[in-house]
C-alpha cells in the first residue's frame, strides 16, 4: 500500500426481509429487500423471463454490503412466490410484468427511504421493461445484462422456435403453465409464455404488437443505461441486442461484450448473477451503479 492508498473499505452491515406488496391492481406480489447502513441508491433488481428472484439474492447483498441503502429483488405475477390471489379471474399477461409489478415494486422499495437515488438492473425481459414501464425517469441509471430483442431470427439458439412454438404452446395450453422439464426456466403461466412466443416470432418483437401501445414510452427513455453481453449468450446475441437498443434511441447507452476468457469460465443467457462470478463480474457493475464509475470489465461494443 503506498501512501497515498486507502485501505478498502469496510463491507456495510446487511438485513434481509421477506415482504409483500400490492400493485394498482390489487395483485400481491412477493420480494426480498435488503437493508444496509450505506447511503448509496436504492436499487430494484428486475428478473428474466421464468426466474425467481433468489438468483438475484447474492448481488443484492453485495450492492447493499458496498454501499447501497437497500435492494429489492421480486417474483413477477404468477412466478415464484407472486400467485395469483384467491379467485383471481383476470388474465395475467406478460406486459403486466413491466406495466404493473415493476412500477409497484419501485414503489415499495422507494418507501425505505422517499424520494431517494434509485437505480435499476435488469436482466433480459428486466432489462425490456424498463422501456414499457412509464416510469424510467425515477432511476439515474439502469444496468441491462442480456437485454435483447426475442426474435427468433436474432438468436443462435436453433431450437428456440421449435421447443417454444412446437411444443411449448400447447404444453402451455394443456398444463395452464409451463412445467419445468419443457426447459425454459420455473413454470410461468400459460397466457405469459404465449405472448413471449407470438412476439419472438415477430422481426421487431413486441414492438410488432399492435396492441402494445407502450412500446411508444421506449421514445421517452433518457436514463443512462450500461448494457452488458455475453459473447456466448445463444439468446443476447449481438444482433439480439442491437435490435433492441435501436429502441432506447433517446438514451445514452454504454454497451460492453463480456467474454468466458475474462472470467476463465462460460456466462451463457443467466450465469452472470451465479455467485461464482462475484469478485469478477459484479464489481464493474456495482461501481456504476452507485456512483457511475467507469466500467472496464468486457470490451465495449
Amino acid at each position: 500500500m503506498t501512501a497515498h492508498s486507502q485501505p478498502p473499505a469496510a463491507p456495510h452491515s446487511v438485513s434481509k426481509t421477506d415482504i409483500r406488496f400490492g400493485a394498482t391492481d390489487n395483485f400481491s406480489l412477493s420480494g426480498t429487500l435488503f437493508e444496509g447502513t450505506g447511503s448509496g441508491p436504492l436499487v430494484l433488481i428486475s428478473s428474466a423471463t421464468a426466474v425467481p428472484r433468489g438468483l438475484y439474492a447474492g448481488f443484492a447483498s453485495a450492492i447493499v454490503a458496498a454501499g447501497a441503502r437497500a435492494a429489492l429483488i421480486y417474483d413477477y405475477r404468477g412466478t415464484g412466490g407472486s400467485n395469483p390471489p384467491p379467485g383471481w379471474k383476470t388474465r395475467i399477461g406478460m406486459k403486466d410484468w413491466a406495466l404493473l409489478d415493476l412500477p409497484a415494486a419501485a414503489a415499495a422499495l422507494e418507501r425505505v427511504m422517499p424520494g431517494h437515488a434509485m437505480v435499476g438492473v435488469g436482466q433480459s425481459y428486466g432489462g425490456q421493461a424498463l422501456g414499457l414501464c412509464g416510469i424510467s425517469e425515477r432511476f439515474e441509471r439502469y444496468g441491462m445484462v442480456a437485454t435483447m430483442s426475442g426474435y427468433f431470427g436474432g438468436l443462435d439458439d436453433r431450437a428456440a422456435k421449435w421447443r417454444m412454438l412446437g411444443v411449448g404452446v400447447p404444453v402451455s395450453l394443456a398444463f395452464g403453465h409451463t412445467p419445468k422439464w419443457l426447459g425454459i426456466g420455473e413454470p410461468i403461466p400459460g397466457t405469459v409464455f404465449r405472448d413471449w412466443a407470438r412476439w419472438c416470432s415477430k422481426p421487431d418483437y413486441f414492438f410488432d404488437d399492435p396492441t402494445l401501445v407502450e412500446t411508444a414510452r421506449f421514445k421517452d427513455v433518457r436514463t443512462p443505461i450500461l448494457s452488458l453481453g455475453m459473447e456466448d449468450d445463444v439468446w443476447g446475441t449481438r444482433r439480439a441486442v442491437a435490435a433492441l437498443m435501436a429502441h432506447y434511441a433517446n438514451a445514452p447507452i454504454e454497451q460492453r461484450w463480456i467474454s468466458p476468457e475474462d472470467t476463465g469460465q462460460p456466462i451463457g443467457h443467466l450465469g452472470y448473477f451465479r455467485s461464482r462470478f462475484a469478485t469478477t463480474l459484479w464489481p464493474d457493475l456495482i461501481g456504476w451503479l452507485l456512483d457511475g464509475r467507469p466500467t472496464r470489465i468486457g470490451k465495449p461494443a
